[in-house]
């Protein structure tokens, strides 16, 4: 069972504040000590030390002058910013529009030749027909208050980025609950026309769709967050709050393991395209 994506951030950025903290207590410093001689008011140590504020690389460095080890300063501010980089909330991701991150990763998905995408509530982006995307990102500009809705904008870059999966060489593996077919993000015409591409894409020799039946027996695995594998190496899971990346190979492998108990879940060709038929009949 895979632990928390954002418990995983969590404990790098522990692993960071524990190195300070044993730096400090190896000169023999107290907190109040160390704050001084950083320049700083003792709290602050403190909440460095608990995890409860990421430092600076001006933080690290002045840390490890104090305690007489200014050569292990470029190592921590790498983990450091290492472990901040796996945590990366929405209102920073989306203050240049929807538009923009639709194309912030582009070498990401040149470089990956095995995609693996796992939806509990929406059809993966990747299989996203325009005017369901248009439905999708209407509702989070809207949640998350983006002064500028470029959703429709940001609508065709989606569709534009998908195109990938018509292109030689990658293969692309989507599990999705039967709850994300009758998800109404967009209106009924929509919706009609999402389901509709999805039984033309997943009949792609290069595309693996597997639908799990609400009413599947037997689960080993409960419906979990969305996440994307990339080959097997990267996590990327989406958070209400924000989206983390997972590269430590452990965790890697918790993921994959997951999506193989996921996949073993689902259903595929006629029966999961009975699915597919039955939430299109579902709108009438």
């Amino acid at each position: 069972m895979p632990i928390s994506p954002s418990s995983s951030a969590q404990a790098a950025r522990e692993v960071v504040a524990q190195r300070l903290r044993g730096l400090r207590k190896t000169e023999g410093l107290t907190v109040a000590e160390l704050a001084s001689r950083c320049g700083w008011h003792h709290a602050k140590t403190s909440r460095i030390e608990n995890a409860r504020t990421a430092p600076t690389a001006t933080d690290i460095r002045l840390w490890c002058r104090a305690c007489n080890a200014l050569d292990q300063a470029e190592g921590l501010i790498s983990q450091s910013l290492h472990a901040e980089s796996m945590y990366t909330e929405w209102r920073t991701q989306v203050r240049d529009g929807l538009r923009a991150l639709q194309g912030s990763e582009p070498r990401l998905f040149q470089d990956t030749a095995l995609f693996r995408v796992y939806s509990s509530s929406l059809v993966p982006g990747l299989l996203q027909t325009e005017g369901y995307a248009a439905g999708v990102l209407t509702i989070s500009a809207r949640f998350r208050e983006i002064p500028v809705d470029d959703s429709a904008a940001a609508a065709r870059a989606r569709i534009e980025r998908s195109r990938i999966i018509h292109e030689g060489g990658r293969r692309f593996v989507f599990v999705v609950e039967e709850a994300a077919l009758r998800s109404r993000v967009c209106d009924d015409a929509a919706m009609a026309a999402q389901l509709g591409y999805l039984l033309t894409a997943g009949a792609l020799p290069q595309v693996s769709l597997g639908v799990i039946p609400m009413a599947a027996p037997g689960r080993a695995q409960w419906p979990r967050e969305t996440f994307h594998v990339y080959n097997d190496s990267l996590v990327s899971v989406e958070l209400v709050s924000a989206r983390v990346r997972i590269t430590q190979p452990s965790e890697v492998a918790l993921y994959l393991r997951a999506f193989e108990q996921l996949r073993s879940a689902a259903v595929y060709g006629a029966d999961a395209r009975t699915l597919v038929l039955r939430a299109i009949e579902a709108l009438r």
